[in-house]
C-alpha cells in the first residue's frame, strides 16, 4: 500500500473531480478553531469544481454541528451539506423504538444527547438497559476507554448489543489527542461484545454522503474525491466505498508519521493496511 503523490495543494489534483466529500474534525477544525486554509480550500473546490459535502463520524445530528461551526468560525459558504454518523444513529433507534419506550444505557457527555431528540427512549442504568448507546467518553478530559471496563464487562455479560454512534478511536481537539466512542467500542469488541458501528469507514454513510453531493449538484457524480486525517476511517473508507483518497498528515497520525516523506507515508500506510490517490501536510488550496 502507498501514497502515489505529495501535493502542496488541493489545486494540483481538483479538476480531476466533481465533488468533495470532506471529514471535518483533524481537517477543517482542530476542535477549538477554524482551519482557514482549509476553509479557503473548500470554497475554491465548490466555485471551479462541484459540491462539498462533510461527512463527520461526530455523534450528533447535523444541525448540531453546523451550530458548533458557529462557534468555531466554520463559515457556511464553504460546504453543500452535512453528513453525520450521529443521524445514522439516530434512525437506527428511531426503528428499534418503534411500539414501546426503548430502555437505554447513553455512554457519553450530555452534550451529545440530541442523537436521540425526540425518539421514545429512557436513559437507565446499566442493569436496566435493552441496548448501550455510546457517543464518547462521559469527560474526555480526564478519562481513559479503561476505565470502562467494569461496566462493560457487565453488558457483555448481559449480551446487551452496542450502537456506536462515532467510530473515531482518536482525536486532535488543539494539540492534545482526545478518545472516543470508537476506543470503548473497540474494547468492547474485545469481550466478546456486539457493536454496532455508524459512520466511516462503513459504507453505508458514503451512500448517504454521495447522494446528497448528487442533490446539491443536481446531476450524477462520476469521480468524488474523499479527504481525512484518519487512515482506519477517512482513508480506509473511501477505498471500501472505491473513492479516490487524499491523506491530510498533520492531522491525528502527525506525530506518528513525522515529516511528510514518501517514505514514511508508505511505512504507516503499509501498517494500516490502506492507500490513498494523494498525501498532503494541512489542507491548503
Amino acid at each position: 500500500m502507498a501514497v502515489s503523490l505529495i501535493v502542496d495543494g488541493l489545486s494540483e489534483i481538483a479538476p480531476d473531480y466533481d465533488a468533495l466529500v470532506c471529514d471535518v474534525w483533524g481537517v477543517l477544525h482542530d476542535g477549538r478553531r477554524a482551519h482557514e486554509g482549509a476553509v479557503d480550500a473548500l470554497r475554491r473546490f465548490r466555485k471551479a469544481c462541484g459540491p462539498v459535502v462533510l461527512l463527520s463520524n461526530a455523534p450528533r445530528p447535523a444541525a448540531a454541528v453546523a451550530e458548533q461551526f458557529e462557534r468555531l468560525g466554520v463559515p457556511e459558504n464553504c460546504y453543500d451539506a452535512i453528513v453525520t454518523s450521529g443521524a445514522a444513529a439516530h434512525d437506527d433507534l428511531g426503528r428499534r423504538a418503534v411500539g414501546a419506550r426503548l430502555p437505554i444505557l447513553h455512554i457519553g457527555p450530555e452534550r451529545d444527547r440530541g442523537v436521540f431528540e425526540d425518539l421514545a427512549v429512557d436513559c437507565v442504568d446499566a442493569q436496566h438497559a435493552q441496548v448501550a448507546l455510546c457517543t464518547g467518553l462521559h469527560d474526555d478530559e480526564t478519562e481513559t476507554p479503561d476505565d470502562y471496563r467494569e461496566m462493560l464487562a457487565h453488558l457483555a455479560a448481559r449480551h446487551l448489543t452496542m450502537l456506536c454512534a462515532n467510530p473515531d478511536v482518536l482525536v486532535q481537539r488543539g494539540s492534545t489527542l482526545v478518545w472516543c466512542a470508537g476506543a470503548i467500542a473497540r474494547i468492547y469488541e474485545e469481550m466478546n461484545g456486539k457493536v454496532v458501528y455508524f459512520g466511516k469507514p462503513h459504507l453505508p454513510v458514503y451512500d448517504i454522503a454521495l447522494s446528497r453531493a448528487r442533490d446539491s449538484a443536481s446531476r450524477d457524480i462520476r469521480k468524488p474525491l474523499a479527504i481525512g486525517d484518519g487512515l482506519q476511517t477517512d482513508i480506509k473508507g473511501a477505498n471500501r466505498a472505491h473513492i479516490d483518497a487524499l491523506f491530510i498528515a498533520d492531522g491525528v497520525h502527525g506525530e506518528e508519521l513525522g515529516s511528510v516523506t514518501a517514505e514514511n507515508l508508505a511505512t504507516l500506510f503499509e501498517k494500516a493496511g490502506v492507500s490513498a490517490k494523494a498525501s498532503m501536510a494541512a489542507l491548503v488550496w
